[in-house]
């Protein structure tokens, strides 16, 4: 058995049932030492760039070219995997647990939690900590 099939193995009903592998907008853009991986494809990030400069950094790595430019994500940094719908995220976290990626969760509810999560109120709020 490979990475890959271990992982789908070890995603049973309640790795799924307790939501482990998914966190909220809110909660993720306040998370310390992590990044957002942004799986959209380029297309997707030419028309709605995700600049979050007050909160974490933003790596952006089309679903299809994740396998190629692996080595651009650090392994010690929390990686929430982003994508508008959470089909490209959810196969994106799958295949970086099998590369030994330990810290790793989609962002649930795609544009329309992170855009809820981004506004100015928020941003506000969060600035002023």
């Amino acid at each position: 058995m490979n990475e890959f099939e271990k992982v789908i193995v070890s995603m049973d009903f309640s790795f799924f049932a307790t939501g482990k592998h998914k966190i909220d907008a809110v909660s993720f853009l306040v998370s310390q030492n992590a990044i957002l991986l942004d799986v959209r494809a380029n297309e997707e990030i030419a028309t709605i760039k995700l600049h979050l400069k007050h909160h974490l950094p933003v790596i952006e790595i089309p679903f299809n070219e994740l396998p190629s430019k692996i080595d651009q994500l650090p392994k010690d940094k929390f990686i929430g995997v982003f994508c508008s719908s959470g089909v490209r995220s959810a196969i994106s976290m799958a295949y970086l647990k099998s590369k030994g990626f330990e810290n790793v969760k989609m962002i649930e509810g795609g544009y329309t939690q992170l855009m809820e999560a981004l506004m100015p109120c928020k941003i506000h709020k969060h600035i002023n900590k």
